[in-house]
């Protein structure tokens, strides 16, 4: 029988990213601090995460890093921060986390893009997450919901899942029953061996995969992507109709 981890104390947040797809809202304002229904989207992941009791948090900034730090600093009594800068080099994701990597305690720990908005339902999706970790099989849990619950997406669907709840990927681009959220919880075993200062977390979940622990975790409540000025006012209106 598998021991449940417990509650990763440390997230990473990825906030480093220029919001091409939300421009023009992001010309001026990074979009980790877009509003969604008169809360920012940064806001709401803090939100997510102190209710799942994570109390440090690592951010890695670039684009507007200014704006993000002092949003961040009104925050200080709620999380232990500490921020990833990337003011010199904006590092993808991938090369995100290999930066930050000396900062996160935790392993394994929660990474969430600060893109998205989740709604959860009978229960959190995080403490669930958490809870269904299994050390001796898993590098990668992915949250993921299906694709017809996928608020505003954009693709295809990202992944294909077997019964284990292992997730693959193989062949070329086609409809995928299952979407990546932009929440995942990942082992520093797979946050290794980077192929350059710059890369995609693809790099891991690949390694992930072919070793065959990579997982998914499916949302049991809703999910929208808040990618794209649209996604706003749609998000909205799927809020506030239940």
């Amino acid at each position: 029988m598998k021991a449940h981890a417990a509650i990763p104390d440390t997230a990473m947040i990825m906030a480093a990213g220029l919001g091409t797809r939300m421009m023009p809202l992001t010309a001026r304002c990074p979009k980790p601090l877009i509003e969604v229904a008169g809360t920012t989207l940064l806001d709401h992941v803090l939100d997510q995460l102190r209710s799942a009791g994570v109390g440090r948090i690592v951010v890695n900034v670039h684009y507007l890093a200014d704006r993000i730090e002092a949003h961040l600093a009104d925050h200080a009594g709620d999380f232990d921060v500490a921020i990833s800068d990337e003011r010199d080099l904006l590092r993808d994701t991938g090369g995100g986390l290999i930066k930050a990597l000396p900062l996160i305690g935790a392993d394994p720990f929660f990474c969430v893009n600060a893109d998205n908005w989740w709604v959860d339902e009978g229960g959190n999706a995080l403490i669930d997450m958490a809870r269904a970790w299994d050390d001796e099989r898993m590098d990668v849990l992915m949250l993921v919901v299906p694709f017809e619950r996928a608020g505003n997406t954009q693709g295809q669907g990202d992944f294909d899942m077997d019964a284990d709840g292992r997730l693959s990927r193989e062949g070329p681009r086609r409809h995928r029953p299952f979407v990546w959220t932009g929440i995942q919880i990942l082992s520093k075993r797979v946050v290794t061996d980077p192929p350059g200062a710059v890369f995609s977390t693809n790099q891991f979940w690949d390694r992930a995969i072919a070793a065959g622990r990579c997982f998914g975790f499916v949302h049991a409540g809703q999910w929208y992507d808040v990618g794209y000025p649209a996604a706003i006012g749609l998000t909205e209106a799927a809020l506030a109709g239940g």
